[in-house]
């Protein structure tokens, strides 16, 4: 997967996703990861990207030009357009698992007061990261690109461990522990220590329950909500 990510301060994003699991996927090429700054596409001596608003208003605005000039320069067919925003919709695993399947994403990120509006017809999709607000759109971004690299083939070498994690079937992860049995007390639950994986897996699927109806209740709402039906369409019969 090739990621592009335009933003004013390359070295927050390269630094940030340069580590750990990301940095690992990077090195093996797994993804290919590039920043372009819109300051390239300036034209004054003091490379300025950002004006004050029409109609006035606090802070400043990142000018049309130079993102418009950015997006074209790494944008081919196959490319998807994201502009991290507070007014998209919610990312979520399940976007993470769509945005995964994309050959080319280019993340756009926004910063200071925002940007000019005339830049979001070149756009695709808006996404935030929740109902706050950052300084800049970079720190979202980097933590999508996490999110989509980890449901890469190849990231890790083990297959199915995001299957099995918190969001799947709308429900969190059950609680998991590590040697030593016993710590300060407190033991690790006795079906864990078994050997039996149904009634380990059958105790996993409870308490992931428990634990989501706990703490984060909408989950379940959503995981209750019933599919849509299929409409099959009726088979046309050709008479000859």
């Amino acid at each position: 997967m090739k990621i592009d990510v335009i933003t004013a301060f390359e070295e927050m994003v390269d630094t940030t996703l340069s580590h750990s699991i990301v940095g690992r996927a990077r090195k093996a090429g797994i993804i290919k990861l590039a920043t372009l700054s819109p300051r390239q596409f300036t034209e004054d001596k003091h490379k300025t990207i950002d004006d004050r608003p029409y109609g006035g208003g606090p802070g400043m605005l990142l000018k049309a030009e130079p993102l418009y000039q950015a997006i074209q320069q790494v944008r081919k067919k196959t490319s998807y357009v994201i502009l991290t925003s507070p007014r998209g919709q919610t990312f979520t695993q399940e976007l993470a698992k769509k945005l995964a399947k994309k050959r080319h994403l280019i993340f756009v990120c926004g910063h200071y007061e925002g940007i000019d509006a005339r830049i979001y017809p070149e756009v695709d999709l808006e996404v935030s990261i929740g109902n706050f607000i950052l300084t800049g759109g970079e720190l979202a971004a980097c933590a999508m690109i996490d999110a989509i690299t980890r449901l890469q083939k190849g990231t890790f070498k083990k297959e199915g461990v995001t299957t099995a994690e918190s969001f799947e079937g709308n429900l969190l992860e059950a609680p998991q522990y590590t040697r030593p049995e016993v710590w300060r007390g407190r033991k690790v639950p006795a079906v864990l220590l078994n050997g039996n994986h149904k009634e380990i897996e059958a105790w996993k699927r409870e308490q992931a329950l428990q634990l989501t109806k706990k703490m984060r209740p909408d989950l379940l709402e959503i995981a209750s909500q019933p599919k849509p039906k299929k409409v099959l369409k009726k088979k046309t019969i050709r008479r000859k």
